[in-house]
């Protein structure tokens, strides 16, 4: 398969040495709005692309590819506030493929799934508040990371004591989230009920970046060949 990689920073570069372990081609690496000029007829090549980029330059990335019918599957976060649209534009286009997760990371997929059916149970034992805290690499630029969020929306929706989720949030109604940037760590995500006799708790610290980008490849031949919205629940299933 040939593969573009919007996006080439350290993940970018993962996703590139896995991608050729997996015996694909990277046909094109964009990283600059030059890039989009000058490698525009290589990107129409590829089978599909693989956008790791910045929260402000995603969208528009996920639109050049709509337009150029270029199957996308998007790992960057924090612009989730204009998923809805992005997902209606490409539903209504017809054409166009969009595959959308917060982690690729299979072992967070399960942490999703494990953390869903603990929201279940917990909402029995009022007694027990919750929280969720994650660190990432100082350079990742938005906070929350949309794993953290995902986790805190799920329990939102079977937790009936938790209305929103709030960073360094303090009401009873907030789920608290915190969030530290520090050195280079790839990621870690920790969900935790508390009480006054004792603590739960379930955790994913990912040991490198590398977890990620196979499921990205993993997504993106998924995706290949497919037209509408997708995402790790489709892949795992």
């Amino acid at each position: 398969m040939e593969i573009a990689l919007i996006g080439y920073g350290k993940m970018g570069k993962e996703i590139a040495s896995v991608a050729a372990g997996r015996g694909h081609e990277i046909t094109a690496t964009i990283d600059s709005e030059a890039d989009w000029m000058e490698k525009i007829d290589d990107l129409r090549q590829s089978d599909v692309a693989i956008e790791f980029s910045t929260p402000d330059t995603a969208v528009d990335n996920i639109m050049k590819c709509f337009n150029i019918g270029i199957p996308v599957v998007v790992g960057t976060t924090g612009w989730y506030d204009q998923l809805d649209s992005v997902v209606h534009d490409c539903r209504q286009r017809g054409n166009a493929a969009l595959f959308v997760a917060s982690n690729f990371s299979i072992g967070v997929n399960i942490l999703f799934d494990i953390n869903r059916r603990l929201a279940d149970l917990m909402n029995r034992y009022p007694q027990y508040d919750v929280r969720i805290d994650e660190t990432h690499h100082v350079h990742k630029l938005d906070a929350p990371s949309g794993t953290a969020i995902t986790l805190a929306n799920d329990i939102i929706n079977r937790l009936d004591r938790k209305e929103e989720w709030k960073l360094n949030g303090t009401q009873p109604d907030e789920l608290c989230i915190t969030a530290r940037r520090e050195g280079e760590v790839s990621g870690t995500h920790q969900v935790t009920y508390n009480s006054e006799v004792d603590t739960i708790s379930i955790c994913h610290a990912a040991k490198s970046r590398k977890g990620f980008a196979v499921g990205a490849v993993l997504a993106a031949e998924f995706l290949d060949g497919k037209r509408g919205y997708f995402t790790m629940n489709d892949l795992l299933q």
